[in-house]
């Protein structure tokens, strides 16, 4: 669908959502793809440390992974930070999310069920929150991963007043 495209008569339009995440999401993110790459690079080090005579391929897969492993911890997270956006209108809650395959969501606030947040533990830690627009679509919820903390509580507050006011059975 073209984001040029002229909207039908009571139908919002995909658009650029106005708002980015917190710059500490950058850090979550970089924490979380370390976190992972350590699981598969140190076990393959400690067999090519611990193993004499380890075969070549050994060497082979242990650069590749740990290659690997830098690339997408430095690149990720900015280019994550640089697409995921966010916005919300008196008419519809906009995201825009992923770093390879991208989803660009619109709810109207007629369809909003229930809004919420969640917070790992590295993310409690950094002042961070993801909020969860759960809605009447088979799609599943929307979700905005890295906010400040006191953005997403104040979203929670402002949707759920906003839900209330709009006419509509959220069906």
């Amino acid at each position: 669908m073209s984001t040029d495209a002229v909207p039908e008569p009571g139908r919002l339009r995909l658009r650029m959502p106005e708002h980015q995440v917190s710059r500490r999401a950058v850090t979550w993110w970089l924490l979380r793809a370390l976190a992972g790459w350590l699981v598969v690079v140190l076990p393959q080090l400690a067999v090519w440390l611990l193993v004499d005579d380890a075969p070549g391929w050994l060497s082979w897969t242990l650069a590749a992974s740990a290659l690997i492993a830098v690339a997408h911890t430095v690149v990720m997270p900015f280019w994550r930070y640089h697409v995921h956006r966010w916005e919300t209108t008196p008419e519809a809650a906009y995201t825009l999310t992923g770093w390879i395959n991208r989803e660009w969501r619109v709810a109207p606030l007629s369809r909003i069920q229930t809004v919420d947040t969640k917070r790992g533990l590295l993310q409690q830690a950094l002042g961070l929150a993801t909020l969860q627009i759960t809605t009447a679509s088979a799609a599943g919820p929307l979700h905005v991963a890295g906010l400040d903390h006191e953005v997403a509580i104040r979203l929670v507050h402002e949707l759920t007043s906003a839900t209330q006011a709009t006419p509509g059975d959220a069906t």
